[in-house]
C-alpha cells in the first residue's frame, strides 16, 4: 500500500479534530456524517484509481462508490444545513453524557475518520484484484444500485411527508416506511453487500464479509436505531410506541395488523 493511503489517514484524523472543535461552538455534530460520507468515497477512489489490479472490478466499484458517497454526503449535507436543530441521534447523546459529551465526541469524530478509512481499504481489496468473474461483478452491481436506490428512496419519502402540513409529531407510514421503520439504514447496510460480491476471487476477499456485519453492528446497536427510536418517542409518543407495535425495526416486512 503507497504511503500516501496512510497520510490520507492523517488528513482525515486532522479534518475531524477542526471539525469537533467547530461543533464545540455551533452543538451540531450532524456534519460529522457528511464527513464520513465524503472520505470514505474520497479515499476509497484513490485506491481504484491508483490501483493495479482488474480495470472491470475497479470501474463496476468505482462507480457504486462514487453514486453512493456523492447521493448520501449530500443528502445529509442539506439537511444539516437547512434545519434548524441538531440530528436527534446527537442531540441524544449530548443529553445523555452531559460534562463528559465533549470528550465523547472528540474520540467519536477520530472513531469516525478512523472508521472511513477502514472502510475505505475495502476498495484497496478491489484495487489490486486480478481474478474475477464477471457475473459475479453484475450481481455486485446490481445489489449495489438496488440499495442506493432503496436508501434514496425512502429518504425522498421521508422528506416528502415531513413538508406536508400536519405531519409534525407524527409518524411517516408511508411507502418504504409502511414495512420498515428504517428503510434507510437497510439500505445502507445492503449497499456494503455488493463489494465482498464483486471482490470475490481478490486476495483477502473473504475479509470484506465484515463490513455488512459492522454496519448491521453500529446501525442496530451504536449510533443508528437506538437512538434515532429514543428520539422519535420523545418527539412522538404513543404515536411511534404504535409504529413500533405494527412495522419491523429493519428488514422490510408486512406490518402487523
Amino acid at each position: 500500500m503507497p504511503d500516501i493511503h496512510y497520510w490520507l489517514l492523517v488528513v482525515l484524523l486532522i479534518i475531524a479534530t477542526v471539525l469537533w472543535l467547530q461543533q464545540r461552538q455551533t452543538h451540531n455534530a450532524g456534519w460529522v456524517d457528511v464527513f464520513w460520507a465524503w472520505s470514505v468515497g474520497l479515499v476509497g477512489m484513490s485506491f481504484l484509481v491508483t490501483g493495479n489490479g482488474a480495470v472491470m472490478p475497479r470501474v463496476t466499484a468505482g462507480a457504486l462508490l462514487l453514486l453512493w458517497s456523492l447521493r448520501l454526503g449530500s443528502h445529509i449535507f442539506q439537511r444539516v444545513r437547512q434545519e434548524p436543530s441538531e440530528d436527534g441521534r446527537y442531540a441524544a447523546m449530548r443529553e445523555a453524557l452531559g460534562s463528559k459529551a465533549q470528550p465523547f465526541f472528540l474520540f467519536f469524530y477520530w472513531g469516525q475518520a478512523l472508521l472511513a478509512w477502514g472502510f475505505a481499504l475495502t476498495f484497496w481489496v478491489v484495487a489490486e484484484q486480478d481474478q474475477f468473474a464477471m457475473p459475479l461483478v453484475l450481481v455486485g452491481a446490481a445489489i449495489g444500485l438496488l440499495a442506493i436506490g432503496w436508501e434514496a428512496l425512502a429518504d425522498k419519502q421521508l422528506a416528502a411527508f415531513k413538508q406536508r402540513p400536519g405531519s409534525k409529531g407524527k409518524t411517516c407510514r408511508e411507502g418504504l416506511w409502511r414495512y420498515s421503520r428504517h428503510p434507510n439504514y437497510f439500505g445502507e447496510w445492503l449497499h456494503w453487500i455488493s463489494y465482498p460480491v464483486i471482490a470475490i476471487g481478490a486476495p483477502y476477499a473473504g475479509w470484506l464479509w465484515l463490513l455488512p456485519l459492522a454496519m448491521f453492528v453500529f446501525l442496530w446497536f451504536v449510533t443508528g436505531i437506538p437512538y434515532t427510536e429514543k428520539q422519535a418517542l420523545k418527539s412522538r409518543g404513543d404515536d411511534y410506541r404504535d409504529y413500533q407495535r405494527t412495522t419491523s425495526a429493519f428488514f422490510p416486512w408486512r406490518p402487523k395488523s
